[in-house]
């Protein structure tokens, strides 16, 4: 029997922890059950804080951690989901395409930034999505220190004023004046078509962003969308040209491209609709989590949001129960009641939130101290020790947050 995971994001990596550790609950070898990881490289890219400077050190191995528990890793991307014949098309190294059968498959590819067609994005955007995105984005910022202070370098537009561009926009003047050097007062503005910055959020947390983008000196243009980009900046839908060398697009997230090959139905973000084990319920053998699912996470109407918060949690969930479809033994239905937040807010600032609600509990450098504390210890893969990576993978004990409320 073989069980294939696609992604080896936050959702991908647990779901592999949570299989072995059922595997090896059961007493069941690697040769009767193999667990199988496929993607390009064998790392965990830390994608929530691609905002920060020096985004290439923002990754963590895994190839230790699997090898720790018995988990094959397939290198190479996943192209193809022929869910008929239970097989995975894979293009590794130097092109050379090879396919694997499953005989249950957890898709737990993630999400890409949606990037709509606004004339000149593709050609004059950044963005802090994906490591290499964070990269270019971060030797584009050092490498202005070198140009002429003219024609808006000093001056980044953030598209978007939702969690990831707040996050990028308050930390910016930080790392601007770090590359400027001092008698430079880096200009940061937030464009959003909202009328409210974070709209996501809700009321309860918006004056302590406000009062925190006040500080940081951060503008906000809401109300008005981007228009086009061009060399000398961005025009915004109102018609103000802000001169500019730096976009940076973090306006929205969809599920990567590889779930439409599932025949099953989507959101609007294109996540597959699950049931509460996770299963891809018209699609026999197909598991979906992460940023790749739609999943309600309670049974009060909320569903899970594409963050690090839920996925992991629902990817030990999905591993659990296609190892244990394999193995003949109950599923766990998926539920995540608990919830909360923790927003970057530059400097020695975040805010936390905990319910639904975004009830605030912590502000300032507590709320600060507890984001570094996620973003450094948290969120980072186990050790690569058998007995605690597997330990560190139960469903009922992943992502809970039970300690702040």
């Amino acid at each position: 029997m073989r069980l294939v995971i696609i992604g080896a994001g936050f959702a991908g990596m647990y779901a592999a922890l949570s299989a072995a550790r059922l595997r090896d609950i059961q007493g069941v070898s690697p040769e009767q059950l193999e667990i199988a990881l496929v993607s390009p490289e064998p790392t965990l890219v830390v994608r929530p804080r691609l905002y920060e400077s020096k985004p290439e050190t923002l990754t963590a191995p895994l190839l230790g951690v699997l090898k720790a528990i018995d988990v094959v890793y397939v290198q190479g991307s996943a192209e193809t989901i022929d869910t008929q014949s239970r097989v995975v098309g894979i293009v590794a190294a130097e092109g050379v395409k090879k396919s694997l059968s499953y005989d249950r498959l957890v898709v737990a590819t993630g999400s890409r930034l949606a990037r709509p067609d606004i004339p000149g994005l593709a050609e004059h955007g950044f963005s802090v999505d994906q490591l290499d995105d964070a990269i270019a984005l971060d030797r584009h910022l050092h490498g202005l220190a070198d140009r002429p202070a003219l024609n808006g370098r000093d001056t980044v537009v953030v598209a978007g004023g939702g969690f990831t561009g707040i996050e990028a926009a308050t930390e910016l003047p930080t790392r601007l004046r770090a590359i400027f050097g001092k008698g430079v007062k880096p200009r940061v503005i937030i464009v959003d078509r909202n009328s409210a910055i974070a709209p996501a959020m809700g009321e309860r947390p918006r004056p302590v962003i406000e009062d925190a983008l006040h500080k940081r000196g951060v503008e906000t243009r809401l109300g008005v969308g981007v228009a086009s980009l061009d060399k000398s900046g961005v025009t915004l839908t109102s018609g103000e040209h802000i001169e500019t060398e730096t976009v940076i697009w973090a306006a929205g997230i969809r599920a990567a491209p590889l779930t439409a090959q599932v025949p099953a139905e989507r959101d609007n973000s294109g996540r597959l609709l699950v049931d509460r084990d996770l299963r891809v319920p018209s699609v026999p053998g197909v598991f979906a989590t992460g940023d790749a699912a739609r999943a309600a996470c309670d049974d009060d109407g909320n569903f899970a949001l594409m963050s690090c918060q839920h996925a992991t949690r629902m990817g030990a969930f999905a591993g659990h129960n296609a190892a244990a479809e394999l193995l003949g033994v109950p599923t766990k239905r998926y539920h995540q009641e608990k919830y909360v937040t923790c927003l970057d807010l530059g400097e020695a600032d975040a805010v936390f939130t905990r319910g639904w609600e975004r009830e605030v509990t912590m502000v300032g450098d507590t709320a600060k101290k507890t984001k570094q504390e996620i973003n450094t210890v948290w969120i980072y893969p186990p050790k690569a020790e058998r007995a605690a990576a597997l330990a560190s993978a139960d469903p009922e004990r992943v992502g809970d947050v039970s300690g702040f409320f």
